[in-house]
């Protein structure tokens, strides 16, 4: 006998909800309805100094604590041409989107911050080589100001500079030394 009240209440709680509207979220044809939240972990993304240098140094630390086993670095040095103002830079990185968990810890694991995570989350296609993604697919565009490396750090700074943020923007030499090396190239 004590389980009627108790089953009216249950059934209450079905009748009343089945005259309350549907919420459908219409997702492909209306995308910006429902924004993702700002700390949701989508797509990886490299990021740059302001002046174009990458932040990647090539340390391999994110792909050794991935526990998916998702990311692959190959570290170069930076002898004949600088892409990072460290010692080294990620000559190959690639992130394999059919393993990764996107647990974050390889957010946590870079010393420079190159790594991030963006709110891109439609990662789904219809060919699983496309799921790589390779060091191209994940560098942060450039931005006005930026130059395309490879090319110098900035006169008189140090990679210190780089990381404690005193640089603001690539330098007129940096712009200049792009330009003679695209001529360089185009020489031969």
């Amino acid at each position: 006998m004590a389980e009627i009240p108790q089953m009216m209440r249950a059934f209450g709680t079905t009748f009343l909800s089945m005259f309350r509207k549907v919420t459908t979220e219409q997702y492909p044809e209306q995308k910006d309805q429902f924004p993702p939240q700002a700390r949701f972990h989508g797509r990886h993304q490299l990021n740059r100094h302001p002046d174009g240098l990458e932040k990647c140094v090539g340390c391999e630390l994110c792909a050794w604590a991935c526990p998916a086993d998702a990311i692959y670095v190959e570290g170069a040095s930076n002898d004949e041409e600088r892409f990072s103002p460290g010692e080294r830079y990620g000559r190959v990185y690639q992130i394999n989107y059919l393993r990764c968990i996107g647990c974050g810890l390889c957010i946590e694991a870079c010393p420079t911050r190159a790594l991030t995570m963006t709110n891109e989350y439609e990662l789904a296609d219809n060919s699983r080589t496309k799921l790589i993604y390779e060091k191209d697919d994940l560098l942060a565009p450039l931005q006005p100001g930026m130059a395309q490396p490879p090319h110098s750090m900035i006169d008189d700074f140090v990679a210190q500079d780089y990381y404690d943020g005193k640089v603001k923007a690539a330098s007129a030499e940096q712009f200049a030394e792009i330009e003679i090396l695209k001529q360089k190239k185009a020489q031969d």
